[in-house]
């Protein structure tokens, strides 16, 4: 699926506006930027080519420059030589290689015109790509962050956790039932023993009383 039709359409594109709308972000973004990359192929493939031929035209240029300067030392050897007609015919060829040369250099001058705009391109292209690889980068990490919380958040929520800590709770309260009887034993073992000791308090009292109406009746 083509994401944009022309070179245009990617320079004046907004990669955060085609983010937003896109159901899969992380894959749109490979898309964007695997068009970026073979437009940039295909746009440098063009600027060689362009380049090529204005090698071609600028060597054609040279090549009648010289052509019209030879025509040119022609018509002054027939000048010289009192050829007057072949000097004319001479300097006819000249005039009709120097046209060929004007011609030749408003196309180079075409071509240079060309080569800038494929170079200003070229640049906001690259810009762009740059770009989409930052974001690309960006996407993935959130993504990856993304996943890994909502697997904790799945752990988190899930039956063998909810399982586990419901297991837990029952024994924290069997523990606390068990705490609870080992208490109440130690206190029934106090309470026995409290009896015992206010038994024996009151057998020496009764004993220390006995003592002492003995010897009020010795006196």
């Amino acid at each position: 699926m083509s994401i944009f039709n022309r070179l245009s359409d990617i320079i004046n594109s907004n990669i955060s506006s085609l983010l937003d709308k896109a159901e899969n972000p992380e894959k749109m973004i490979r898309m964007v930027i695997q068009e970026m990359e073979e437009t940039l192929v295909e746009v440098r493939s063009g600027t060689a080519k362009v380049i090529a031929e204005k090698k071609t035209l600028s060597r054609r240029a040279e090549q009648l420059t010289r052509q019209a300067q030879d025509w040119e030392g022609k018509a002054e050897l027939a000048l010289s030589k009192g050829r007057d007609d072949l000097a004319k015919a001479a300097l006819l060829e000249k005039s009709n290689i120097n046209s060929s040369v004007v011609i030749t250099e408003r196309d180079l001058a075409k071509l240079d015109e060309t080569l800038d705009k494929l170079s200003t391109e070229i640049e906001q292209l690259q810009a762009k790509l740059n770009d989409a690889r930052a974001r690309q980068k960006t996407i993935v990490m959130r993504t990856t962050a993304t996943e890994s919380r909502l697997s904790v958040n799945r752990q988190l929520h899930s039956y063998s956790i909810d399982n586990a800590m419901s297991k837990f709770e029952y024994y924290e309260k069997k523990i606390d039932q068990m705490e609870g009887q080992m208490d109440s034993i130690h206190i029934e073992k106090r309470g026995l023993q409290s009896e015992f000791d206010e038994l024996e308090k009151q057998e020496s009292i009764d004993k220390e009383l006995e003592a002492l109406k003995n010897k009020l009746k010795n006196q």
